[in-house]
């Protein structure tokens, strides 16, 4: 524990929540509750519920840190009931979380901005049902070919994601993104390197990680790839170049401002085979467990998660 001079703001760190991503979301939250704790914080733990808006109103100076993946914790909608009853909070506000948080809306806008991006088409549920699945099917299988992903337009953890190479494959890929919202997206598969890139903001102090490679023992960074321990190997820093870790970075920054992010967040980004990062997605909310990518590209970088999220709580106990 650090010394202080000044008393340490009290933290409410909410997990859990109702979304697909509970159990990740509890393991997450546990984690930085046990780190902010180490720094000397006193730390209020939650789960979402009817009593949450009287628990923000009865602890005023505390500093909400909220670990709720996916659904409300990252649609912004939670973050606009803070604003709503005045909590202050660590991250992103209610209009960059729900930027981010639509890969059908936040794609377009970063490609206006010289991003680059996979050719992405979106087709709401009720349009894929009225105008005929095999129609549309044959369409995009003309129009993008193949491989190609396929995902929920909203949605976290690769949650009904899958990668598709063939006209037979797609309407069962659809179906099963179709479970976990009312839009698809579908686009090019990028062949290549995966890596995550962390970054930590804090008003106009903004920190990029270093680059976290992914190799998933399957092949394919799902949801069991991603939180079953020894499922993937994680390289930090990711073996690229320093030419091409220099681009990512310079991505990130660009994905950073464009969407107007804050806190602690993750840019997902595919290098393509001439070594060109090619933007996936971005989460306002990333995972803090054991085998997070966030806490790794920490610890490549010398910084302490309990220390890093100590100076984001103490800069907006302070705004």
């Amino acid at each position: 524990m650090s010394e202080q001079t000044t008393p340490l703001p009290r933290v409410i760190v909410l997990s859990g929540g109702l979304s697909h991503e509970r159990d990740v979301s509890i393991r997450s939250g546990r984690r930085v509750t046990m780190a902010l704790r180490e720094q000397g914080h006193e730390v209020i733990e939650s789960d979402i519920g009817s009593g949450l808006v009287d628990l923000l109103r009865s602890n005023p100076d505390a500093v909400v840190v909220s670990m709720l993946h996916g659904g409300v914790g990252e649609d912004g909608a939670l973050r606009e009931v803070f604003d709503l009853v005045g909590a202050r909070y660590v991250g992103s506000d209610g209009r960059a979380s729900r930027l981010a948080w639509d890969k059908s809306i936040a794609t377009p806008v970063l490609a206006r901005r010289g991003v680059t991006v996979p050719k992405q088409v979106v087709l709401p549920h009720e349009v894929f049902r009225e105008l005929g699945a095999a129609a549309l099917v044959d369409s995009i299988a003309e129009s993008m070919g193949f491989p190609l992903m396929v995902k929920p337009a909203r949605s976290g953890s690769a949650l009904g994601c899958s990668r598709v190479d063939s006209t037979d494959e797609l309407p069962s890929a659809m179906v099963g993104a179709y479970a976990y919202g009312t839009e698809t997206v579908v686009e090019e598969f990028i062949e290549g390197t995966e890596v995550a890139v962390a970054v930590v903001a804090c008003g106009d102090d903004v920190r990029v990680l270093p680059a976290v490679e992914i190799r998933p023992d399957s092949g394919v960074y799902d949801y069991e790839a991603r939180y079953t321990a020894g499922a993937t190997r994680f390289l930090v820093p990711a073996e690229i170049s320093a030419e091409t870790a220099a681009k990512c970075e310079a991505m990130a920054r660009t994905v950073h401002h464009a969407l107007g992010l804050d806190g602690v967040h993750r840019i997902d980004i595919m290098i393509n085979k001439d070594g060109e990062p090619v933007f996936l997605e971005s989460n306002v909310s990333p995972g803090m467990t054991e085998t997070s990518l966030v806490p790794l590209a920490l610890e490549a970088a010398g910084l302490d998660l309990g220390a890093e999220m100590s100076r984001l709580v103490v800069a907006a106990a302070e705004r």
